[in-house]
């Protein structure tokens, strides 16, 4: 009963540190200047740069089909 309890002990305390460490690095770590890029852009202009066909098969629902 000790060793089972001794080892539940172990991984929780090796989780919390793996969550800890994994919680540290997302906080700390800085964007690289091509994501701050995307990030400063405008509404319209993504909107604007937006394909205009569409990458799948058109089926009417995921991809209008427009008669013109």
């Amino acid at each position: 009963m000790k060793f089972e309890t001794l080892m539940l002990r172990t991984l929780f305390v090796a989780c919390l540190a793996v969550c800890s460490l994994i919680m540290g690095a997302m906080l700390t770590t800085t964007a690289s200047p091509s994501t701050q890029l995307v990030a400063s852009r405008t509404v319209g202009s993504i909107l604007l740069s937006a394909p205009t066909t569409c990458a799948l098969p058109a089926d009417g629902v995921v991809c209008p089909r427009l008669n013109g």
